[in-house]
């Protein structure tokens, strides 16, 4: 790596930069989770396609929550980047989106994008932040970032039905 990383805000001339590098950077997990996740809940969620969905998902959160996301930039390249989205009520901040680009990624740019995640939410005077990911084989590198900085695991179970079998 060159230089190092510098966060910036979000201006809407990165949004296809960010689409670009999310989809390379989830392409292995949601390729494990194909295989991990039960068909008619994968179908019904991604009946277009995971790329499809995810590229609107994260479209959406571009446009409607500008405010809340930081981008990395090595040497003037889009690298990665952080949506926190922020709970009063609970006094809790969420990390939303945390991307970066497989060709950055094992350079700790991950770990600063989660620090500015923190300065943020304790900025806005909140007591904790929240991280959410799969439990499938292909979020196990998410899973170990999470818990190697000190992220407790609150143990969830989440259960689908298929009524049309």
């Amino acid at each position: 790596m060159g230089h190092q990383p510098l966060i910036v805000a979000y201006d809407a001339a990165y949004q296809d930069a960010l689409l670009d590098l999310s989809i390379r950077a989830w392409a292995p997990v949601f390729q494990s989770m194909k295989r991990d996740v039960p068909g008619f809940v994968y179908e019904a969620f991604y009946p277009d396609g995971w790329e499809a969905r995810q590229r609107a998902d994260l479209a959406a959160v571009l446009r409607d929550e500008p405010a809340n996301i930081d981008v990395a930039l090595v040497d003037d390249e889009v690298a990665g980047w952080v949506c926190t989205r922020l709970h009063p009520d609970d006094r809790m901040a969420e990390i939303y989106v945390l991307a970066v680009d497989p060709d950055h990624q094992r350079r700790g740019i991950g770990a600063l994008l989660m620090e500015q995640s923190y300065g943020r939410a304790q900025r806005a005077g909140m007591r904790m932040v929240m991280v959410e990911t799969g439990g499938d084989a292909g979020h196990t590198p998410a899973r170990e970032l999470y818990e190697s900085d000190e992220f407790v695991r609150w143990p969830v179970a989440r259960y689908f039905k298929n009524l049309d079998a």
